[in-house]
């Protein structure tokens, strides 16, 4: 897949967000090649339940996006996922949107890549 550095790349997991779910979602956003200035879209909506083990691919997408100039961010964070993120102190760590058009309100770039 070839990504232009204006685009944005789309990531939306499914079901749990637990050990298992978690190495494949990792997996899934190691295949993506970083390119400097990308906007990395999680859309959490049909993300159900995710554990502790499940914030370890959000927290190494983080760490593997600002490593590459990137920005990741969060939207339609379901309430079970939202508690855990508010439990952890995450919620202040990662920029959350209600929806994925929020993320766009200051922005004119719409580009779109499904990982």
């Amino acid at each position: 897949m070839i990504i232009s550095q204006d685009q944005v790349v789309l990531f939306k997991p499914h079901g749990s967000i637990d050990l298992q779910g978690g190495m494949a979602f990792s997996k899934q956003m190691l295949e993506v090649v970083p390119r400097p200035h990308q906007l990395w879209v999680l859309d959490m909506s049909e993300v159900d339940f995710m554990d502790s083990s499940g914030l370890v691919p959000l927290i190494n997408g983080l760490t593997s996006a600002r490593e590459n100039n990137c920005r990741l961010v969060l939207c339609n964070v379901q309430a079970p996922v939202r508690l855990i993120l508010e439990l952890t102190q995450l919620d202040s760590v990662f920029e959350i949107f209600d929806t994925y058009e929020d993320i766009f309100t200051h922005s004119h770039d719409k580009n779109l890549v499904v990982a």
